[in-house]
């Protein structure tokens, strides 16, 4: 990686705080906060978020045809979604130890919160928690097997991918064959630094 990438690289990191700055100074604006697992309104933002609700019939008659038909495939995905979850986890658990990978916190990519929105009825707070579990689940696995690619072949492709994971742009170019192995227990050290510093904190509690 040349040092043109790596200011690039670098802007992005810069970009990408500025804008989790900026979104963190509109939460504050739309005046709600995080108590617990709770999200809390202000009282008049909330009686308003109340005004607005579809009522469960004025809902029904509004629903498209086309989502009543849909609706069965969709909530089938349930299942190999819930299936993904249940093995991801399992493969992380016995295996990251193994690799002396830190292990992906499954409750920073699968968040429920949209139940706390007045303005959605019952139906929508449900379809709410499955698209975000659905969601939450896949980026949840994505972070995975990206610790895994980066453990066993931090390599570029050929050819351009759609929206890569974050560690992707990190990886060794396609073809850039020189010290490969070296290199590589290179990116596994860097797995490692990731392991201590999450066991940190729990160290120092101790």
């Amino acid at each position: 990686m040349n040092d043109k990438i790596r200011h690039i690289l670098s802007q992005i990191t810069v970009l990408e705080d500025e804008l989790r700055t900026s979104l963190q100074e509109q939460e504050g604006r739309l005046r709600y906060q995080i108590e617990g697992k709770r999200v809390e309104f202000e009282h008049v933002v909330k009686d308003a978020h109340v005004k607005l609700k579809r009522g469960l019939f004025a809902w029904f008659l509004t629903v498209r045809p086309q989502n009543y038909l849909t609706a069965p495939i969709i909530y089938g995905m349930a299942v190999p979604l819930a299936s993904i979850d249940l093995f991801v986890s399992f493969y992380q658990l016995t295996c990251f130890p193994v690799y002396g990978i830190a292990r992906a916190r499954r409750a920073d990519y699968i968040v429920f919160d949209h139940q706390h929105l007045a303005y959605l009825n019952v139906i929508e707070k449900f379809h709410c928690l499955y698209c975000s579990y659905a969601t939450g689940v896949l980026a949840y696995a994505r972070e995975v097997t990206a610790r895994t690619e980066q453990y066993f072949c931090p390599i570029k492709h050929a050819r351009k991918i759609l929206s890569a994971h974050r560690r992707y742009a990190y990886f060794l170019d396609y073809g850039e064959a020189d010290d490969f192995h070296v290199r590589l227990e290179e990116f596994r050290k860097l797995l490692a630094q990731e392991l201590e510093c999450s066991a940190a904190p729990e160290n120092d509690s101790n």
